[in-house]
């Protein structure tokens, strides 16, 4: 297969029009083939090899990696391209090829985070302040307004992480199901223009989301960001789900209107409608631009043995340099910030936060 970029073709979005944005894909387009996966080369494998062995040599910690110490020189040719397919073109890639079953999870560890330098700098993910998260089933309960859904096995609704872009590497898939869903935004705001304009208007205003309890000094438990934005010519968009349902609980947030509830629903079953569904290989790597897409999971049965549960690791990336939005939103979606929390990148032995 040949990895081939998303045609470019773009024009300035203007709320309540149909929005032109190479983002704005099919599922029957990525489905005809599967040229938007890269898949690695011999030479690239090496690379990464040889990278992983000198960070090892030198006895590097996840945290004290940079760019400069993960030396891939042909893979980085590849990988800005695969960086302008993400900010420029379908607002995701996939990588295949990475031998995980050949690598302890320390070294599937260091070449994913290597790889995840080249996209944005890594963010905390929770209170304890992981900056290499693991999406995991700890057992957790969804419906909690303090659990998140990669502490469970269940099916989330769809939504963005709190990064620019979100990175997952299978490590283990599950015994079944756990399908990757993913849903172009551009493409469910222009399904909503079509079949009802005025609920996707009703997703251009601002909404209170959760923190999930984790909430840094001087902030509020919640923060405000549209679904829907329009900022400098270009659309980008959040997801209209379970971060601000769940803020319905706090204090001091206004109830859902009827309407708002109609636009909530409709955003779901346009993204429902428009989803693509990819497996996960061990070893692959999906990056997502959560600007511009929304994601979630089929619900799934786990191995009974501890050592083959479903095991994804995570990177939420930070691109200041990334798509222009509108004033606040990139602020608000800095990962996550708590008094006294220290960074860390656990690899094997860690606990749901």
């Amino acid at each position: 297969m040949t990895f081939r970029p998303a045609q470019r073709t773009r024009e300035p979005a203007v709320p309540m029009k149909p929005v032109v944005d190479p983002a704005g894909w099919h599922t029957g387009e990525l489905a005809a083939n599967e040229d938007w996966v890269y898949e690695l080369s011999v030479v690239e494998v090496g690379e990464i090899l040889a990278a992983v062995a000198e960070v090892e040599r030198q006895g590097l910690d996840i945290l004290e990696m940079r760019r400069e110490d993960f030396a891939m020189p042909r893979l980085d040719v590849a990988l800005a391209a695969l960086y302008d397919e993400l900010l420029d073109g379908r607002g995701f890639v996939l990588i295949r090829g990475l031998p995980a079953g050949d690598l302890t999870k320390a070294q599937s560890a260091a070449a994913f985070w290597g790889i995840g330098t080249r996209f944005g700098g890594a963010l905390s993910q929770n209170r304890q302040g992981h900056v290499l998260g693991h999406v995991k089933d700890f057992g957790g309960d969804y419906a909690d307004a303090n659990v998140r859904g990669y502490q469970t096995s269940a099916r989330m609704s769809f939504h963005g992480d709190q990064s620019d872009y979100v990175a997952l590497m299978c490590v283990q898939p599950s015994r079944s199901g756990g399908e990757s869903l993913i849903a172009s935004t551009v493409t469910i705001y222009n399904e909503m223009l079509k079949t009802c304009p005025d609920l996707a208007g009703e997703l251009i205003a601002e909404f209170h989301q959760t923190r999930h309890g984790e909430v840094a000094p001087g902030d509020k438990p919640w923060y405000k960001l549209p679904v829907f934005s329009f900022h400098e010519g270009y659309f980008s968009a959040r997801g209209a789900g379970v971060h601000a349902l769940k803020a319905q609980e706090l204090p001091g947030v206004p109830p859902f209107t009827d309407r708002q509830i109609a636009a909530f629903d409709a955003f779901e079953e346009a993204a429902s409608h428009t989803c693509f569904t990819m497996d996960f290989r061990p070893g692959d790597i999906q990056i997502l631009h959560n600007h511009l897409m929304v994601h979630t999971r089929t619900a799934f049965e786990d191995w009974p043995e501890p050592e083959h549960k479903r095991h994804l690791m995570r990177l939420w990336l930070s691109d200041w340099d990334g798509r222009p939005l509108v004033p606040g939103f990139r602020e608000n979606l800095q990962g996550v910030s708590v008094a006294g929390m220290v960074p860390s990148a656990p690899i094997d032995k860690f606990e749901p936060a």
